[in-house]
């Protein structure tokens, strides 16, 4: 028997190739489901199944695709969704053979209604895993929240309840030994707090994973949901294209990979309304481009990124990439259902260069450089595009906070008149604003290299007294209304928001207390 669990990073996410006696089967597949023929090929195994977790929203899956080359039959977890191809609705606790192993559907609503999980039973007749899908990851589990988007009648909090009765119900009487391989690690979306690492026992899991230990239902929604950020925008794109079918990734790798000439590449982006995307390193980008073109490095979060910076799915895409990088770029953005590339720049941005076409550029400048500015003129203005959390722990003194993540509403703080030193944390995600910005309009940009990492060391420029202050402020007032509900519990005998609104205030005073620490 063998299970190999195939691993993707800018995904964060765990595919399985399952065989036995010469029969495969593939859990949660990614678009590009070649790697997985040609591995059952070698091995002289014939895919059997398809298995899918749940209707991904991270992702679009290669279930239609390697059904439809292999002959494998698609295998989903109870659900009335009508579906655009051709499914196996498996019931609770329904067994399919492969080869000499047994693969036992457990179903387990919380993450999504029809998410289930996956107990292999190996040819010796033993448990031996559990393909948990995003219902359970090492330290975490799947967010309750997304499957409300595509559902109506349902809410957050009755997804938390679900998962609440799946974990303790159908994943904790299973044995300890049984090894645990998720869909996600850290770095994904589908989850709060996940572990680098991509598999566990499950009696690990039960001792340290926070969701698994005993608490009331009423305090695991709490806790399942506290902190929980926005999903991607995308997310509720994929889910539908998952569920409804989509273009084969052929037909999408033979529209994307086509070179086009600067003179054709220009003619393209003229003729329609296709956005030009640079994927290639941000300050190779900065250093000269094509005009209106906006940055998002393929070595960075790019998935994560892309579906946050382009919000139409259908969006038509013109690709300037690095030499060879072209396909793998078209490929990736597929996988996160973006299927609307229409071309690349033959020769990369060297080939538009050479051919005499009009450049743009982004103004970059060292810390040593802006902190000189900035002590020269202490009224600057920068704009710092990291996350408000990360703005809040430390940042430049007077800076102004336009988080990358929301870029439209961060565009209202900029005035076209005026000069601004962006930042980030290193300087992946000031690039991607700057050039969303100038695609804008917004011209006057000065990209300080290197990002918080190095503007850190200059402490005649930083606030992190400032931040701290502001936290401490804000715990302040989340000590008194957590002891509010705390009141508001006792005096109705709520027993479980007691126990957890006394946890939530002895952790918050003992953060307080750090803070307010440092500030003396």
């Amino acid at each position: 028997m063998k299970i190999e669990q195939i691993y993707t990073g800018c995904l964060a996410q765990g595919a399985y190739y399952i065989e036995s006696d010469g029969e495969a089967a593939i859990i949660d597949p990614l678009r590009e489901v070649q790697p997985y023929i040609e591995k059952a090929a070698r091995r002289n195994a014939k895919i059997k199944y398809v298995f899918e977790t749940h209707f991904h929203a991270d992702f679009v899956s290669g279930h239609k695709d390697l059904a439809a080359k292999t002959g494998a039959k698609i295998v989903y977890g109870p659900t009335g969704l009508k579906m655009g191809f051709e499914a196996i609705i498996a019931e609770d606790n329904q067994v399919f053979t492969l080869g000499k192993a047994k693969i036992k559907v457990i179903h387990t609503p919380g993450h999504t209604t029809e998410s289930v999980c996956y107990l292999l039973t190996n040819e010796e007749g033993k448990e031996e895993a559990i393909f948990t899908g995003d219902t359970l990851f090492i330290g975490d589990v799947g967010r309750p929240d997304l499957a409300q988007k595509v559902v109506k009648d349902l809410t957050q909090e009755k997804l938390a309840g679900y998962l609440y009765d799946s974990l303790r119900n159908k994943l904790l009487p299973l044995s300890d030994d049984l090894i645990v391989y998720p869909a996600h690690g850290a770095g994904s979306a589908c989850g709060k707090n996940m572990s680098k690492e991509t598999s566990d026992t499950l009696g690990n899991q039960k001792k340290v994973n926070y969701a698994l230990q005993e608490m009331t239902k009423e305090a695991f929604i709490k806790e399942v949901l506290h902190g929980l950020t926005p999903p991607p925008a995308y997310f509720p794109q994929n889910v539908m294209m998952n569920i409804e079918g989509y273009d084969s990734i052929d037909e999408v790798l033979e529209r994307g990979v086509r070179p086009l000439s600067p003179a054709e590449f220009e003619a393209a982006a003229n003729e329609t309304s296709a956005l030009i995307l640079d994927t290639r390193d941000a300050q190779t980008f900065a250093k000269g481009f094509v005009p209106n073109s906006i940055n998002i490095g393929i070595e960075g979060s790019f998935a994560v990124w892309v579906g946050a910076m382009i919000p139409d799915l259908k969006q038509e895409i013109l690709v300037v990439a690095d030499a060879g990088m072209e396909e793998e770029v078209i490929t990736r953005l597929a996988r996160v259902g973006y299927d609307y590339s229409i071309g690349y720049l033959a020769g990369g941005f060297a080939a538009w260069k050479n051919d005499g076409r009009e450049v743009d550029s982004i103004t970059s400048i060292s810390v040593d450089e802006f902190a000189k500015i900035k002590e020269g003129d202490p009224n600057i203005n920068v704009l710092d595009v990291r996350k408000n959390s990360e703005y809040l722990s430390e940042h430049v003194i007077e800076a102004e906070n336009a988080p990358l993540d929301y870029i439209n509403d961060s565009m209202l703080k900029v005035d076209k008149n005026k000069t601004y030193y962006v930042h980030c944390a290193g300087g992946y995600r000031s690039v991607i604003a700057a050039s969303i910005l100038k695609k804008e309009g917004i011209h006057n940009l000065r990209n300080v290299l290197g990002g918080w990492a190095k503007i850190k060391e200059e402490k005649s420029i930083v606030n992190g007294v400032e931040g701290v202050k502001v936290i401490v402020e804000n715990f302040s007032t989340i000590i008194t209304l957590e002891r509010k509900v705390l009141g508001f519990a006792a005096e109705t005998d709520d027993e479980g928001t007691v126990s957890l609104m006394s946890d939530y205030i002895s952790q918050t005073e003992k953060t307080l207390w750090m803070l307010s620490s440092y500030l003396k």
